[in-house]
């Protein structure tokens, strides 16, 4: 490979001017993710308060009681993670200053969902989980409004 400093810079001619709102500028955006992702964590979270602990003197159930739980843990946590990077790519990469003037409680409303995220993943809450589900709602319709889209909020689950 030659050294880039060998290599002859392009003439003005051949220079190309390139602009991105992100590293990679694909366009694509919906909060559909952090949808998906948000009910997994409400799922987890009613199935970890639906869970009943056998008696602890039963080895065996105690076992396969801990591995569950554990197992919902995780998931929960980790869907609560996701939910908090997909959110976090909508806020500052896709949202833009113009969009405060029509959207004013922007930035606020975006500040109390990546909290919930985090609420979600140290706390076993059915209330926490739904006002997640809340937010998610809220943005979606703030997303979809800044695109001028009307798409229904649909949950999977």
């Amino acid at each position: 490979m030659q050294n880039p400093a060998a290599l002859p810079m392009p003439s003005e001619e051949m220079k190309i001017e390139a602009s991105a709102h992100c590293d990679g500028p694909c366009g694509v955006y919906d909060p559909a993710s952090a949808r998906v992702a948000g009910e997994a964590v409400q799922s987890m979270t009613n199935k970890m308060l639906g869970l009943v602990c056998p008696d602890t003197d039963d080895g065996a159930a105690m076992a396969a009681y801990l591995n569950t739980m554990s197992r919902y843990a995780a998931i929960k946590e980790e869907e609560a993670q996701k939910c908090k990077k997909e959110l976090l790519v909508l806020w500052t990469d896709f949202f833009k200053p113009q969009h405060l003037e029509s959207i004013p409680d922007l930035h606020q409303t975006f500040w109390k969902a990546a909290k919930l995220c985090s609420a979600c993943k140290v706390e076993v809450s059915s209330a926490h989980a739904q006002e997640l589900m809340d937010a998610i709602e809220v943005i979606h319709y703030m997303f979809w409004a800044a695109k001028e889209r009307d798409v229904p909020w649909i949950r999977a689950s």
